[in-house]
C-alpha cells in the first residue's frame, strides 16, 4: 500500500487540476463568470429556489373542461348519426356529465346501441325506458387527465424556457397536479401570468343571429378585450393548432402587435375562410375573449396575419411567446403559491457558508491537535475534497439547495473520518512493535475494508434518497453522493501520496502521531 507509482501521482494531479478549473468560476463575480472563454470548462453552480429566491407554484389541471369538450363532441356526433339513421328523438343535450335524449319510439333502441358502439368503447350507455344516457367511462376519464397533465408539462416547460430562466423544476404530482419552481426570477407575476393563460387561439365569423340558448345554439356571445360583448359563430374556421410562428411587430398605427404565420394546412384554411367571407367581420378569439374583430377587406393568401389590440410591448412579447409555445390542453388552477425573495436566499447561503467555515475550523484544529503532521496532510486533502465537490457540482450543473449545503457540511466531517481510521490503525500497529514502514502499510491495508464498507453503505442510502425523494431531498442526495466519492478519493489517494512523499524525502524513523 505504501508503493506509490509515478502514474498514480499524475492521475491525482490531473484530477485535482480538473476540479480547480471547474470550481474557479464559483469564486468569480457573476459578470466575469458569464464571460468565461467559450469552450473552456466551468460554470457557476446553479442555486436552487431556497438560495436564489423565486416562485413556487402548485397547479391543478382542470380536466373537467376537456371532459365537457369530449361530451360536446359526442353530442354533435350523436345528433348527426341519429339524423342520418332517421331516429326520432327530443331533448338532446348535455346535462351534468352525461349526454341525454329521449327516443320517440322504443323500437329505435337497437339502432341507438349500434350507433353508440361505433363511437368506441369509452362511452357507457344507460337505458331507462325511452331515456338514453351516455357517459364517459372512468378509465377513459383518468386517461384524459393523465394525457392533459403530460401535455401541460411540456407546454409549460417551453413557455418558461423561452423566458431565459435556468434550471426550472417542473414535475408531475399525482394524477393532475404540476409542481413548478422557478429560481432567480425578477418578476414572479409575469411567470404566473404566462403559466395561467391557456392561449387557445381561434378565428370565428361574427354573426348577427339572435342567441337563444348557448347550450343548443351555434351562436356564442363572448366578451371583447376593449369592453362589451360580441356574438360569433360557435364553429371556428381556423385554430391556433396550425400556427407555425408568432413574433412581435407593429401595426399601421405604430402600435405593438403580433404577427402570426400558419403552416400549410393553416394557410389553406385561412385563405379559404377569408376568400369566402370578404366583407364580413372576422373575430380573433384568445381564451374565450375576443381580441379584435376586423372586417375582411380582401382574401389573405400569404399564410400570415396580424393581431392587434392596443398591446404594450411586454404584452405583445408575452402573447407571441404563448402562441409559439402552444395552447394548454386545459385551464390551470393555482392551488399553492409562494414567492421567496432573493434576500432570504442570500441569508441562507451566508448561514450555510458560516456553518461550513465553523465546521472546517473545528475539524482542522482537531486533526492538527491529535495527529500533528499527518493531521496537516489530512487537512490539505480536505481542501482538495472541497474543491472537487464544487468542481463536480459545476460540471454536472446540479442545482444546489439549502439541504445540499447541509450535505456538503456533512461530507466535510466524513472526509476526515477515513483518515482518522487509517491514522488510528497506524498508531496501534506502531505501538504493537512494528517498524514505521510496516505500521504505515498495515494502517492503510487493514483500514481500507472498513472505509469501503462504511462509505458504500452511505452511498446506497444516498442513492435511495435520490430515487425515492424529490426536490430538495434529491439535492441533498446529490451533494452527499459526490462528497462520498471525493472523500474516498482524497483519503485513499491524496493523503497517501502526501505520506509517501514525506517518507521518500525525509526518511523518518518514528511515527509523528
Amino acid at each position: 500500500m505504501m508503493q506509490f507509482k509515478t502514474w498514480n501521482a499524475i492521475i491525482n494531479i490531473f484530477v485535482c487540476l480538473i476540479g480547480i478549473v471547474y470550481a474557479i468560476p464559483n469564486v468569480l463575480d457573476k459578470t466575469i463568470a458569464d464571460e468565461w472563454p467559450i469552450g473552456f470548462p466551468g460554470k457557476q453552480i446553479s442555486l436552487g429556489l431556497d438560495l436564489r429566491g423565486g416562485a413556487h407554484l402548485l397547479l391543478e389541471v382542470d380536466a373537467n373542461v376537456l371532459i365537457q369538450e369530449r361530451l360536446e363532441s359526442v353530442l354533435g356526433s350523436v345528433r348527426k348519426a341519429l339524423r342520418e339513421a332517421k331516429v326520432g328523438y327530443v331533448g338532446l343535450g348535455i346535462r351534468g356529465d352525461v349526454v341525454s335524449f329521449t327516443l320517440l319510439s322504443q323500437i329505435d333502441k337497437t339502432i341507438v346501441e349500434k350507433i353508440v358502439s361505433s363511437f368506441g368503447s369509452e362511452l357507457v350507455i344507460d337505458r331507462n325506458s325511452n331515456i338514453i344516457l351516455l357517459s364517459i367511462q372512468e378509465k377513459a376519464i383518468r386517461q384524459i387527465k393523465t394525457n392533459a397533465t403530460q401535455n401541460a408539462i411540456e407546454i409549460l416547460r417551453r413557455r418558461i424556457d423561452e423566458t431565459g430562466t435556468r434550471e426550472p423544476l417542473i414535475q408531475r404530482q399525482g394524477v393532475n397536479r404540476i409542481l413548478i419552481q422557478v429560481p432567480g426570477i425578477n418578476d414572479p407575476q409575469r411567470i404566473k401570468n404566462l403559466i395561467g393563460k391557456t392561449a387557445k387561439l381561434t378565428f370565428h365569423l361574427v354573426t348577427n343571429a339572435p342567441e337563444i340558448n348557448q347550450q343548443f345554439s351555434n351562436v356564442l356571445t363572448l366578451p371583447m378585450l376593449e369592453g362589451g360583448s360580441i356574438s360569433i359563430d360557435r364553429r371556428s374556421l381556423v385554430s391556433g393548432e396550425n400556427l407555425l410562428d408568432a413574433r412581435t411587430s407593429f401595426d399601421e398605427n405604430h402600435q405593438s402587435a403580433v404577427t402570426i404565420r400558419f403552416d400549410t394546412l393553416g394557410s389553406y384554411n385561412f385563405a379559404r375562410a377569408t376568400t369566402e367571407n370578404v366583407g364580413k367581420s372576422f373575430a380573433i378569439v384568445l381564451d374565450r375573449k375576443v381580441i379584435s374583430a376586423p372586417v375582411i377587406r380582401e382574401p389573405i393568401l400569404g399564410g400570415s396575419a396580424q393581431i392587434s389590440g392596443r398591446f404594450t410591448v411586454q404584452e405583445a412579447n408575452d402573447l407571441a411567446l404563448l402562441l409559439r409555445s402552444g395552447a394548454l390542453p386545459a385551464p390551470l388552477k393555482v392551488l399553492e403559491e409562494r414567492s421567496i425573495g432573493p434576500g432570504l436566499g442570500k441569508d441562507s447561503v451566508n448561514a450555510g457558508c458560516m456553518a461550513a467555515v465553523i465546521s472546517l475550523i473545528l475539524i482542522i484544529s482537531f486533526m492538527i491537535a491529535f495527529y500533528g503532521l499527518f493531521g496537516l496532510f489530512a487537512n490539505a486533502a480536505l481542501f482538495v475534497n472541497i474543491i472537487l465537490i464544487l468542481g463536480a457540482l459545476s460540471a454536472l450543473q446540479a442545482t444546489l439547495t439549502l439541504p445540499g449545503i447541509v450535505g456538503i457540511v456533512l461530507t466535510i466531517g466524513m472526509a476526515v473520518d477515513a483518515n482518522v481510521l487509517i491514522f488510528e490503525r497506524m498508531r496501534d500497529e506502531y505501538k504493537a512493535g512494528r517498524q514505521l514502514l510496516q505500521a504505515l502499510d498495515a494502517g492503510y491495508r487493514r483500514a481500507l475494508k472498513t472505509i469501503v464498507d462504511s462509505n458504500v453503505t452511505t452511498l446506497l442510502a444516498a442513492l435511495f434518497l435520490f430515487v425515492l425523494g424529490s426536490g430538495t431531498i434529491r439535492g441533498f442526495a446529490v451533494t452527499l453522493t459526490i462528497g462520498i466519492v471525493t472523500s474516498m478519493f482524497t483519503a485513499i489517494m491524496i493523503t497517501r501520496m502526501f505520506v509517501v512523499c514525506w517518507l521518500r524525502y525525509y526518511k523518518p524513523t518514528r511515527l509523528p502521531i
